[in-house]
């Protein structure tokens, strides 16, 4: 079966024009891609003299589309494409307004949302929304227990260490399953993925992400859920054509099931990749013409 070809929604860099991000959506979809993942930030932050340091790629100069908001939006400007988050950083967000959200845009959209979260590593947005950043993982575990609750349940009674429902539900419900995956770049996420999730995405193709892909389907196997879990793993459009389709062919015999593009330069340095360079949507629709031409037919 081919890999399921994804875009990466150049967030940072495609501007604030309407019709630019529909142009975008649209060619993806036309051109036969079979999901858009965006990246999410609320707030960005001045990195000089942080302690501890924020090491992460984004600043207070990168924008950043809000996704929920942003997929709404598309959902009524495509038709068979599926939306993604790759990833919402859940732990820093209400967890019953997530699942609200998740539900609305599964509704707009008929089933082509996928809810995509991660705990992120920028400790100021946390801060700035008022969510504690050092028990992140611990809380998004029982975030995702609760969002699956409400998500099924017609009437949700939850008592955590974080959270408390009291005989409550949304309305309207989900129209078929949202599919929740993960995504990170170490092996907490790694357990957390295999152990709740539905998928996985692996922010880049590099060979630490293999064997941590490795690890995962050994995880899955150990807890008997490999069946129908999906894998998607991103790279830089920079990579060139000869290394995106060896890539492509590596990944999918690993048991990757998706193989995505990014074309957004911003903090390309600190993955040792080069930029792509594409200054307009045009440039950005040329770029996903070209990569689905050349690795399309990988199986």
């Amino acid at each position: 079966m081919p890999l399921s070809i994804g875009a990466v929604f150049p967030t940072c860099e495609i501007g604030n024009d309407p019709a630019a991000i529909r142009d975008f959506a649209q060619a993806a979809e036309e051109l036969g891609y079979s999901h858009i993942t965006t990246y999410d930030h609320v707030l960005g932050a001045d990195h000089r003299e942080r302690e501890p340091a924020l090491a992460g790629p984004y600043t207070e100069s990168d924008a950043f589309h809000e996704p929920m908001v942003l997929f709404g939006y598309l959902a009524a400007l495509t038709h068979r494409i599926r939306l993604m988050t790759g990833v919402l950083i859940l732990p820093q967000r209400q967890t019953a307004l997530v699942a609200k959200q998740a539900t609305e845009l599964a509704v707009l959209s008929q089933g082509r949302f996928t809810l995509g979260v991660g705990t992120g590593w920028n400790w100021v947005e946390y801060e700035a929304l008022n969510e504690d950043f050092g028990s992140r993982g611990k809380r998004m575990d029982e975030q995702i227990e609760l969002i699956q609750q409400l998500l099924s349940r017609p009437l949700v009674d939850f008592e955590g260490q974080f959270h408390r429902v009291s005989r409550a539900g949304l309305l309207p419900g989900p129209p078929s399953k949202i599919p929740i995956w993960f995504g990170g770049f170490s092996p907490p996420a790694i357990h957390r993925a295999a152990r709740l999730g539905d998928g996985f995405v692996f922010g880049s193709a590099m060979p630490p992400m293999q064997n941590l892909c490795e690890s995962l389907i050994a995880e899955l196997e150990e807890h008997g859920r490999r069946k129908g879990f999906e894998i998607d793993v991103i790279l830089h459009y920079s990579e060139g054509e000869e290394k995106w389709r060896s890539l492509a062919e590596t990944w999918r015999g690993l048991g990757a099931t998706h193989f995505s593009m990014r074309a957004m330069d911003t903090g390309v340095h600190l993955m040792g990749e080069k930029p792509a360079n594409f200054k307009t949507v045009d440039d950005h629709i040329r770029g996903l013409t070209r990569f689905i031409e050349v690795v399309g037919d990988v199986e």
